[in-house]
């Protein structure tokens, strides 16, 4: 089996020479044919592999695998993995962000926990904080995606995109069921399936009315004979 330590050594060392800082070049794999900028700290755990270009002046890691990425300049991204896409400058990403191939993330946007995007286009600004999936989408500027989104692009046959314009608001644990259409500045609330298209600047509601039965579950704790 070959041996890349000497390769691996001399790599980092030369970004190290060029402004590239890390805090335990030991602990970072780089490629030879990845480029790094000046003033980015690369962490432990950090995988760069392929053709992956990182500007200047970002932190990845600890624990960050880009394969074929393009990182551009002051993005941070934090225990995740992103395969053949790209990222905007001063994005944030992480932890445990999985970004998959096909995808370019605008300037500015907030990708975050345990969002998982896969051949989309997001545009600047935009905001996934956590446990969201959005595939097969065309997403515009300055939106908000609240907790558990879902785009629902596959039906067991064909693959469909939805297209969401910019400054929407996206309420929590909201499915699209494409192909759908958001207009700009649209409103969903949250729990909404989305089945059809909404005009820019309404609001979406789709989830059944709230029904309170008082004392019902007192009495099925005695039908069921417990306390």
């Amino acid at each position: 089996m070959k041996d890349h330590s000497a390769a691996l050594a001399a790599k980092r060392q030369e970004l190290l020479e060029s402004g590239v800082e890390m805090l335990d070049p030991a602990s970072v794999y780089v490629e030879e044919t990845v480029t790094v900028g000046a003033g980015t700290l690369l962490l432990p755990g950090t995988i760069l592999r392929g053709n992956t270009a990182v500007g200047p002046n970002c932190q990845i890691g600890p624990n960050v695998m880009l394969t074929d990425c393009v990182v551009e300049e002051g993005t941070t991204i934090n225990a995740s993995q992103c395969e053949e896409s790209r990222i905007g400058k001063d994005c944030q990403i992480g932890p445990y962000t999985h970004i998959r191939p096909h995808c370019v993330v605008g300037a500015g946007s907030k990708i975050g926990a345990f969002v998982q995007l896969k051949n989309c286009n997001l545009g600047e600004g935009t905001k996934m904080a956590h446990l969201t999936y959005v595939g097969d989408s065309d997403v515009g500027d300055h939106c908000n995606f609240g907790c558990g989104t879902v785009t629902c692009n596959y039906d067991g046959f064909k693959k469909y995109r939805t297209t969401i314009g910019s400054n929407v608001f996206v309420g929590c644990n909201t499915n699209f069921v494409p192909p759908v259409t958001i207009g700009d500045g649209a409103f969903i609330a949250a729990a909404t399936t989305v089945t059809e298209d909404i005009p820019g600047d309404a609001m979406a509601i789709g989830r059944s009315r709230q029904e309170v039965k008082e004392g019902w579950a007192a009495a099925n704790r005695e039908k069921k004979g417990k306390k």
